[in-house]
């Protein structure tokens, strides 16, 4: 495969510059994964960038599961119209309902979980570690590994992703706001089952 084919190759699967790429590919000695895995951090660190920014325009995208039984809709956030009528961010806006539709996440995040909720949870796990009599440096640990891996069942972004389970649903919103070079969000979400 030539240079420009390797290019070509990792800007379809990033939608990372050129620039960028011919970077990467140099810092990981033109190992393409290296590369693609450099890509992504630089993209998630430029996204936090972005966290600031208002995303005011977006997209609603729906779900309906072949049995017409159960359905999601999720409203999915960008900084401007141009972005928000680009066919793959409709597509992440759709593949994201099908996931609520699949997983049944009850919070966008974490900081969305009422606080009587997620207290609630905390002290649970606090009463099981102390009856098991374990060191409070320990407990805190074992709590707060309880509560990421209960996170990750309730929380869409801490969820990991139905159809790539190496990635989480916030990562896979990171990487497509590191694609189009705004802040992407997802703001709310609904789902129905008869």
């Amino acid at each position: 495969m030539s240079d420009k084919d390797i290019l070509m190759k990792l800007r379809r699967q990033t939608g990372a510059g050129i620039l960028d790429i011919k970077e990467a590919l140099g810092e990981s000695g033109n190992d393409e994964e290296k590369a693609i895995e450099l890509l992504r951090k630089k993209g998630q660190k430029i996204a936090a960038k972005r966290a600031d920014r208002e995303a005011g325009e977006g997209w609603i995208g729906s779900y309906v599961h072949a049995n017409g039984k159960v359905a999601a809709v999720v409203k999915l956030q960008c900084e401007t119209d141009f972005v928000a009528r680009n066919e793959e961010f409709q597509k992440l806006a759709y593949e994201i309902a099908m996931h609520i539709v699949g997983m049944s996440p009850m919070y966008v995040a974490p900081a969305d979980i009422p606080a009587e909720a997620a207290e609630r949870e905390r002290a649970l796990h606090a009463e099981t570690v102390e009856k098991e009599g374990k060191p409070a440096e320990i407990a805190q640990k074992i709590i707060t590994g309880k509560l990421e891996k209960w996170y990750e069942e309730i929380c869409l972004l801490n969820q990991k992703y139905i159809k790539d389970d190496s990635k989480t649903v916030g990562e896979l919103v990171q990487e497509a706001s590191a694609k189009t070079g705004e802040k992407i969000e997802v703001t709310e979400f609904s789902r129905l089952q008869i």
